[in-house]
């Protein structure tokens, strides 16, 4: 007889930037900083990223589209990439996400991709900390602690072999 099981969601809910501690009230404005640098011709559909690393460095990331449209990159994968190669050691506590478009901020607030939560995995996964994420639109902001929360029963190392931490 199956046994059936649940997962819970949580998060916390902002109103608006204002409510938010200074530190994250820093991200979500560095991550709209970032969408207004993004490259995305063929969308129209600007996405900025913004990660804080423990040292209290920001490292920005923006989506840059392509003709070829799996040859893109979303915003997450940038600052993530960017944050890996250069400071490796300085392990990412938070990551603020949030988009443009002409119109302005989506009235909801936008959520990272599966390549981008399964990404988001696997650095909680390398720095075995987890992630902060900070999801920001017209209508709101949502922090969630970490990404199993978005991705509950991730595909990891482990599922690759069986020694794997």
């Amino acid at each position: 007889m199956p046994i059936t099981k649940n997962i819970t969601f949580s998060y916390q809910e902002y109103e608006g930037p204002e409510e938010l501690e200074t530190e994250d009230r820093e991200l979500v404005n560095a991550a709209k900083e970032s969408a207004g640098m993004a490259y995305a011709p063929y969308s129209g559909f600007m996405v900025g990223a913004a990660i804080r690393l423990e040292s209290g460095r920001i490292v920005h990331g923006s989506n840059v589209e392509n003709a070829a449209f799996p040859s893109g990159i979303c915003a997450e994968r940038t600052a993530i990439a960017w944050a890996v190669s250069n400071f490796p050691h300085d392990k990412p506590v938070a990551i603020a996400i949030t988009a443009t478009t002409a119109e302005g901020l989506p009235a909801e607030s936008v959520s990272p991709c599966g390549n981008c939560r399964q990404v988001i995995a696997e650095e909680e996964s390398r720095t075995g900390k987890q992630i902060r994420i900070i999801l920001a639109g017209k209508s709101g902001i949502h922090i969630i602690d970490g990404i199993g929360l978005l991705l509950p029963l991730q595909f990891s190392g482990k599922s690759l072999r069986a020694d794997h931490p």
